[in-house]
């Protein structure tokens, strides 16, 4: 299993059954704990206050304390135990998106890869190859001697090309499982030879294939209009005889399926009277390998490539056509939005307590209502900008959030907690500017709390008239 599919390490997913039953292990021991640590302080009170019953009215007062204090922290008991339950299951919740988050992003980066700088239909340029005779020379030893040997041995060398006239037209099939496009090539080219030799006139043009096709078909090669066939069959050697200072014109043509991407490689040969046009006719379209064409020619529906080179060109690296795809920007700002998500939440929700009076049932609702927004926060950034997604969400969470005050002023109170809690702490996290939203937002939440408190400004009661 590849570390894209196992998503982020170290993270709990819930959608692994084995993690889903230890998590579930763990959260049934810690409660068990802790009801029985509640029980055991409830039982000592109830103890000692029935063994003093009849003492001092001093003790019998301390012990009544303790039990109106246990009450109390049974009634806060009830609430932090909400919350923990309600944090746990909202990072584990959160560190799942996260992880489904992460595979599909990394998803992404590789089918953009596989287009990019995957399979490919590589053209190789054709090559005049002859055979000549060249001495050599090498020692060996005769009867104890140190002879020198002089003879001849064949070695093969190669005619630069005079001319290569070529035009490729791509079409793109993108339904196809398991591949991100393929491409169909409608290939002709013609090449010129000059022998410049003097006392050669056998060669073999030489002009294999594109590599990495799926399927060929029509491939020929003809010299003058008339079919020329291989040396052997299977290969893509043609032998011809060519006198010194003649001519020879070759045309190469083929159907290819193959991709998704095609290029043309000069390999170590000299381009001369060079022009290659590549028609791609889908959209986008770009060149590839940064070897920029001469001439772009658009209509909406396709594009024309076009590289002229005139005279003794190198070109080391193919150049062609691939598809061009949006640029994959900001991977990674959603899983760790999600990995801080449960923090956001505590900070909203003690906004929230220590704004307004909370009961078990609104901050069930509250919790429910922000992490169902991220969870849509999410998804809708699959479609649209993630900052956009989250203003048009913000106005949902503002509405709702609107009926937790009893109110007027209670629900502004939750209001102004709603966005100094929760939406601009997720916006931060969004933004380039984090530090700063974050710094805005933590900014904003003090001086509520101390209008709020400290100077009494904001009362939430109504004023009697």
């Amino acid at each position: 299993m590849s570390s894209s599919t196992q998503g982020l390490p170290g993270l709990p997913d819930l959608t692994h059954p084995t993690e889903l039953v230890e998590f579930g292990s763990q959260v049934l021991k810690g409660s068990l704990l802790l009801v029985f640590l509640v029980v055991a302080l409830g039982v000592a009170i109830a103890l000692m206050s029935f063994s003093l019953r009849r003492s001092q009215p001093e003790q019998v007062m301390f012990f009544g304390d303790w039990a109106v204090g246990y009450s109390q922290l049974l009634r806060g008991l009830q609430h932090l135990t909400l919350v923990l339950i309600l944090l746990v299951t909202g990072f584990f919740l959160c560190s799942t998106l996260s992880n489904r988050y992460h595979n599909w992003e990394q998803a992404r980066v590789e089918q953009v890869t596989q287009s990019v700088a995957g399979e490919k239909l590589e053209q190789f340029a054709p090559q005049v190859r002859y055979v000549t005779q060249e001495p050599y020379t090498y020692t060996t030893q005769v009867n104890g001697k140190i002879v020198n040997v002089n003879q001849t041995r064949e070695v093969n060398r190669f005619l630069t090309l005079a001319s290569s006239q070529i035009q490729v037209k791509l079409d793109q099939s993108i339904d196809v499982r398991g591949r991100s496009s393929v491409y169909r090539a409608d290939y002709i080219a013609d090449y010129k030879v000059v022998n410049q030799l003097k006392d050669i006139n056998n060669f073999f043009f030489e002009a294999p294939p594109p590599n990495g096709y799926t399927l060929l078909a029509s491939y020929k090669v003809e010299r003058t209009g008339t079919r020329v066939q291989p040396t052997n069959p299977g290969e893509y050697s043609f032998p011809f005889r060519l006198q010194p200072g003649e001519e020879a014109n070759f045309r190469v043509t083929y159907q290819a399926q193959g991709g998704p991407r095609w290029v043309y490689s000069a390999g170590t040969q000299l381009l001369s009277n060079f022009r290659l046009t590549a028609i791609a006719n889908f959209a986008p379209a770009d060149f590839a390998s940064g070897i920029v064409p001469n001439e772009i020619k658009s209509d909406g529906k396709s594009t024309q490539f076009t590289w002229i080179f005139d005279d003794n060109v190198s070109v080391k690296n193919p150049f062609g056509v691939f598809t061009n795809t949006d640029p994959i920007r900001h991977t990674g700002i959603i899983p760790r939005l999600l990995l801080l998500a449960p923090a956001l939440f505590l900070w909203w929700i003690l906004l929230l307590y220590w704004s307004l009076p909370m009961s078990l049932k609104n901050v069930a609702i509250a919790a429910g209502i922000f992490f169902a927004c991220l969870l849509s926060l999410t998804y809708l950034a699959r479609l649209m900008n993630a900052q956009l997604a989250w203003t048009l969400i913000s106005f949902v969470l503002l509405f709702l959030t609107w009926g937790l005050g009893l109110n007027r002023r209670a629900s502004l109170a939750a209001i102004i907690c709603t966005i100094a809690g929760a939406i601009l702490p997720v916006f931060g996290l969004l933004v380039p500017l984090s530090g700063l939203t974050l710094s805005l937002a933590g900014l904003l939440s003090a001086v509520w709390l101390a209008v709020r408190h400290w100077y009494s400004w904001y009362n939430l009661q109504p004023d009697k008239n």
